[in-house]
This record gives C-alpha cells, sequence and structure tokens, in this order.
C-alpha cells in the first residue's frame, strides 16, 4: 500500500531539511520586514495608499512586489524590486548590444554566470536610487516629509545617508535570503517565494475588512470564493498552456548500425512573459502622473491645468486610464516575449544537434516558423494578463460593494504571482519525491 506524497515529505530527511529551511528563512524575512526606517511617518504612507489616485496606484503596485513592506515603510521598503528591474534591464539589452548577444550565443553557461553577476552590481546603485526616489514621491504624494528632516546638506546629510545605506541594505539582504532558499531549500524559487509570501501575509488582514461591513458580508463572502474559483482556474489553464512543436531528432550510431531518428516535440508557452508586463505598463502609466504631480501647483495656469489634465488621465481614475493600461499590457506580452525567445535561438540551436522540424528548413527559416508560431499563441495569453491587469476595474463596474476591501483578498495581479509560485513549488517537490523512489508525487490517496 502506497502511502500519500504529503506524508513522505516529512519522513524524507533531506526534503523535510529542504521544507523546513524555507519556512525558516521567510520567517526571518517576515521579522525583518517590520523593522521600520528610524522616523518614517506611517499614518502619511497609509494616507497615499487609501487615497485613489496616481500616487496611490504606484505605492500598492511597490508593496505588492516589495511583499507587503512598502505599507510598513520597514528597511526592506523596496524588497528585491531593484534585482527584478536590473534583471530586466539587462535582458532587454542583450539583444540590442551586439556584444552580449554574441556573449551569449558563443557560450550561454558563461553568459548567464556574466548576467547574473552584473545583476547584482546593478541592483546596489539601483536600490540606493530607488530608496531617494521612494522617499521624494511619496513625500510628494502626502504633501508632507514622510521622513523628518531628509536631505544631504548640512546637519541631515549623515542621518540621510544612513537611512538610504540601511534600505539598501535591507534590499541586498532581501535578495540574499532568496537566494539561501533557491541554494539550500525550494530550488530556483527563492525571489518568486518571497514575494509569495509578502502577498500572502496581507490576505487575513483584507479579509478582515471585507468581514467588517455587516450589512454585505454573505453577499462578499460568496462572490470573493465564487471570484477566486474562477479566477485560479483560468490562470492555471493559461499558464499550463503549451503548443507541441513536433521535432525529429537524427538517430545515433551504435556500432556499424544507425538507429532509426526520433520524433519528440519543442513545447513553446501561451504565456512566456509571465508577470514582467504587467509591472512594465503599470510603471509607464504611472510615471506621466508622477510628473506631472510636481506641476500641480504651478503658477503659469495653463501649466497647472495640463498637469491637472495628465493627472486626471494617468491617476487611476478614469475609463481612458484602464483602457490604455488594457493595450499596454497586451502590447509588452509581445514585446518581452520576442525579446525572451529571441535570446534562446532555437533556430540555431536544434541546426547544432541535428534536429529538423518536419517541412521547415534548419536555422533562421525554423527560428522565424517558431516565431510565428509563437506569436500566435502568446495573442490569447497576452488578452488574458490585459483582463487580469484592469480585472478590479470590471469588478466595480459590475458589482458595488460597500467596503473598500479588495473583494478578491488579493489582487488579481497578485493572483497571478501566488498561482505561479504555487504550481512551480508543486512541480518542484513532484521532481524531488521522484527523485527518491515515489512516483505518484502529488497524489493524495
Amino acid at each position: 500500500m502506497k502511502r500519500s506524497a504529503w506524508r513522505y515529505l516529512w519522513s524524507a530527511q533531506d526534503i523535510r531539511r529542504k521544507l523546513l529551511f524555507t519556512l525558516g528563512i521567510l520567517a526571518i524575512f517576515r521579522l525583518v520586514a517590520h523593522v521600520p526606517v528610524p522616523g518614517v511617518d506611517r499614518q502619511a504612507i497609509a494616507s497615499i495608499m487609501s487615497g485613489g489616485t496616481a500616487g496611490g496606484t504606484l505605492v500598492s503596485l511597490l508593496d505588492l512586489l516589495s511583499g507587503g513592506t512598502v505599507s510598513q515603510f520597514s528597511v526592506m521598503a523596496m524588497g528585491v524590486y531593484p534585482y527584478i528591474t536590473a534583471q530586466i534591464i539587462l535582458q532587454l539589452l542583450v539583444p540590442i548590444i551586439p556584444a552580449l548577444q554574441k556573449r551569449m550565443e558563443e557560450n550561454p553557461r558563461e553568459g548567464q554566470k556574466w548576467m547574473e553577476k552584473w545583476t547584482y552590481l546593478l541592483a546596489v546603485p539601483m536600490a540606493a536610487l530607488q530608496a531617494i526616489g521612494q522617499i521624494n514621491l511619496f513625500s510628494n504624494f502626502a504633501g508632507t516629509q514622510i521622513i523628518k528632516n531628509f536631505g544631504f546638506s548640512g546637519p541631515s546629510l549623515l542621518p540621510s545617508l544612513t537611512i538610504i545605506i540601511s534600505m539598501t541594505a535591507g534590499t541586498m539582504f532581501a535578495i540574499w535570503l532568496g537566494e539561501l532558499i533557491s541554494e539550500y531549500g525550494i530550488r530556483n524559487q527563492g525571489l518568486s517565494i518571497i514575494i509569495f509570501s509578502g502577498i500572502v501575509a496581507q490576505i487575513p488582514q483584507n479579509f478582515m475588512r471585507l468581514m467588517a461591513d455587516e450589512q454585505h458580508r454573505w453577499f462578499n463572502l460568496i462572490f470573493m470564493i465564487v471570484m477566486l474559483t474562477l479566477i485560479v482556474f483560468a490562470i492555471v489553464v493559461v499558464q499550463q498552456g503549451r503548443r507541441n512543436i513536433p521535432v525529429m531528432y537524427p538517430g545515433r550510431r551504435v556500432g556499424n548500425r544507425m538507429s532509426m531518428p526520433v520524433k519528440g516535440t519543442l513545447p513553446l508557452m501561451v504565456n512566456m512573459a509571465g508577470m514582467i508586463p504587467l509591472i512594465f505598463a503599470q510603471s509607464l502609466l504611472t510615471f506621466p502622473a508622477i510628473i506631472a504631480s510636481f506641476f500641480m501647483g504651478a503658477k503659469t495656469t495653463w501649466v497647472a491645468n495640463v498637469a491637472k489634465g495628465i493627472q486626471s488621465l494617468f491617476g487611476g481614475e478614469s475609463a481612458g486610464y484602464y483602457i490604455l493600461y488594457f493595450i499596454m499590457v497586451v502590447a509588452f506580452t509581445f514585446f518581452y516575449t520576442d525579446v525572451l525567445f529571441s535570446q534562446q535561438n532555437y533556430g540555431e540551436n536544434l541546426k547544432k544537434v541535428g534536429a529538423q522540424i518536419p517541412g521547415v528548413s534548419r536555422g533562421a527559416a525554423t527560428q522565424k516558423y517558431l516565431m510565428k508560431v509563437l506569436r500566435r499563441i502568446t495573442l490569447p495569453g497576452a488578452l488574458f494578463l490585459g483582463i487580469v491587469a484592469i480585472l478590479p476595474w470590471l469588478i466595480s463596474l459590475i458589482v458595488k460593494f460597500g467596503t473598500s476591501a479588495n473583494p478578491l483578498l488579493i489582487s488579481s495581479a497578485g493572483l497571478l504571482i501566488v498561482v505561479g509560485v504555487v504550481r512551480d513549488l508543486f512541480f518542484n517537490i513532484e521532481a524531488e519525491l521522484k527523485l527518491h523512489g515515489y512516483d505518484d508525487a502529488m497524489l493524495i490517496r
């Protein structure tokens, strides 16, 4: 009689050790996430997030990516976001700079090590710059200094430098915790689990706010369960979506005989870009409103009026904003998918091993064919991401809630992260169990 896979997780010593190590690191992360930056005005931060303006939209996005630390404005207020930004920048630079593209193509393993090294190095100055920008922007959104006497002149210089260094160190510490999880805990999922833990940690607070509305309590609860079930199901279907391209691999010579060619498949994902297009689109749409906020009080009338118009369009309150958001998410999905797929260069890689797609010439023709197929199957994935991005707005048009709490407990973008991390976690644990001879890994009997 086979034992349940869940029981086997604890009976296998090394798997149990990895899980306990991961939980221990997450406990440390959540503990440090509550260590505030000295002198921060938390009430000002709370007023920004509840304001529903462009500033509140940006702060909520950063709070999502930082794992809920922005709302606390802790020393980890930037989370691992500078590292993710540095990673995206380097990925986009590879196809633009021929020397980088050549390095990645000639020796992919060494190229990957180079990318990892420079991602860490670039994350440090980006974390410092983001800390300065974050403090200044939040102060501008709140209309008051969120950290008293913050500046780089006179007696404020040394305390301000200390705050910047502590916030940069907090970001690098969060990245280090994620790397520890990837190395000694759940493999290759450290940073995503760090973000995942922050999103999940906000669920109890959101649930209490949702249940605080006594008049609509049961309606909110039923609506939440139904919507979460449908959204999670849709996310799983799209994330699991594949188009298997048939590939013929050459036979191998065994002595004087040649084996028959082997038929295989090359899976192309419906959503290769993941969460990145939502981050791109949100950042770009928020940027005009941030710039406009600096000119709201301009003495010149027409400048102030233009700033107010931009603030109104990009402030996250109009239908035009969400239509633009949807279009940009779809566009960035295609753009980022093209960048990632070009870097993998399947056409040349298949040619090197002698493989061929039936009816398609090797090399550039194969790459062109695969790109055409990928763009075709990316369309439903891009439209899905666009709907996920504007889902809270669509829900608000259909159902009016008597509470300011999120009816989904987690934002739709946050659900995308949570479902993706849980799915990868299951596959990772299943692989570990199969290495120990347990075939029916995740079956519960």
